[in-house]
């Protein structure tokens, strides 16, 4: 998407493939790490195949979310598409414009594509989350997302 409404962020870790794929793909793994500085994901379910869903809560020390998704595409160690929408506790997509403090014009789905390539024990990961509205709300975003890759990236080493 050239419309300026795509975020790309490009990390390499230090980590092998297969390592780096369970972060993305395993509950257990994926609660440890995701979410900006200070929030945690207490909550995570993860249904890893096409057609299958997520559900996770991200947690901040005075703030409380949930996501939800389906995973349209998955090609092993290489791709992950997913849609990507904000949702209540049991998994319903809600409409942002209901949510207090949420800029004006935020979509209520957006595309998550997240490719690795392998680098001989370390994995260089491209996301790209389409769809975002230019402005504020995608500025946070982004950050968000850098300090969730560092916080990968921390993990990883453990």
């Amino acid at each position: 998407m050239t419309d300026g409404s795509e975020l790309v962020i490009t990390r390499t870790s230090d980590a092998p493939m297969a390592l780096v794929w369970r972060a993305w793909s395993e509950p257990e793994h994926y609660s440890k790490w995701f979410g900006p500085k200070g929030f945690t994901v207490p909550q995570c379910t993860i249904d890893f195949r096409v057609g299958g869903k997520y559900l996770y809560s991200m947690k901040g020390s005075d703030f409380e979310s949930w996501y939800t998704g389906v995973y349209k595409e998955i090609v092993p160690m290489t791709k992950i598409v997913a849609t990507a929408s904000m949702a209540d506790p049991q998994g319903n997509v809600l409409d942002p414009s209901t949510i207090p403090g949420m800029p004006p014009g935020w979509p209520t789905e957006t595309l998550i594509e997240l490719t690795f390539e392998d680098l001989g024990g370390k994995t260089r990961m491209t996301l790209h989350h389409i769809g975002f509205p230019a402005g504020e709300g995608r500025e946070y975003a982004g950050v968000g997302y850098n300090e969730a890759f560092d916080k990968l990236a921390q993990s990883l080493r453990s």
